[in-house]
């Protein structure tokens, strides 16, 4: 597998790891377009995977899902993968256990720079620090164990 270009190795990278209000509000406010890696259709609307979804476009983002076993949800059609997306996306937003965090950061990196989400958020209780720091040195921000709906309640508000 081909290395990922770094921008340098000098440290530059870690301030794509962002864990500040000030950071985190300024993904909210910049991003239109959030990919749920991991959405459930409306089978489960218990799931936190479906309803932060419905959250998300219900306060104007443009959302798109992601998951194999999933075909419609939310009056969209559901990608298979990341790179089955039509249109990119700012940020994606992670609902997979920690053990799946290295193929969809690969998947990431392997969409062509000006294609490529600018944010990698793994959801509340998911971290992988090796990820995390891969997808960093190549540029994309990435948020851990963060709840993107309580966050934009917290620093956004209902309305964008």
């Amino acid at each position: 597998m081909a290395e990922t270009p770094r921008p340098s190795d000098n440290g530059d990278w870690q301030r794509n790891l962002v864990d500040d209000d000030a950071g985190l509000r300024a993904i909210l406010e910049a991003a239109r377009s959030i990919a749920v890696l991991g959405i459930k259709d409306e089978r489960r609307p218990y799931e936190p995977a479906h309803y932060i979804a419905r959250y998300l476009q219900e306060v104007g983002y443009q959302v798109s899902g992601v998951n194999p076993g999933v075909e419609h949800t939310l009056g969209m059609r559901v990608a298979d993968r990341l790179a089955s997306l039509e249109q990119p996306v700012d940020v994606v937003d992670v609902f997979r256990c920690a053990d799946n965090i290295p193929a969809h950061a690969e998947e990431v990196l392997a969409i062509p720079a000006e294609r490529r989400p600018k944010v990698f958020w793994m959801q509340l209780g998911i971290r992988h620090e090796p990820s995390a720091r891969r997808l960093a040195e190549a540029g994309v921000q990435v948020v851990q164990d963060r709840c993107i709906l309580v966050e934009h309640r917290r620093l956004i508000g209902r309305s964008r």
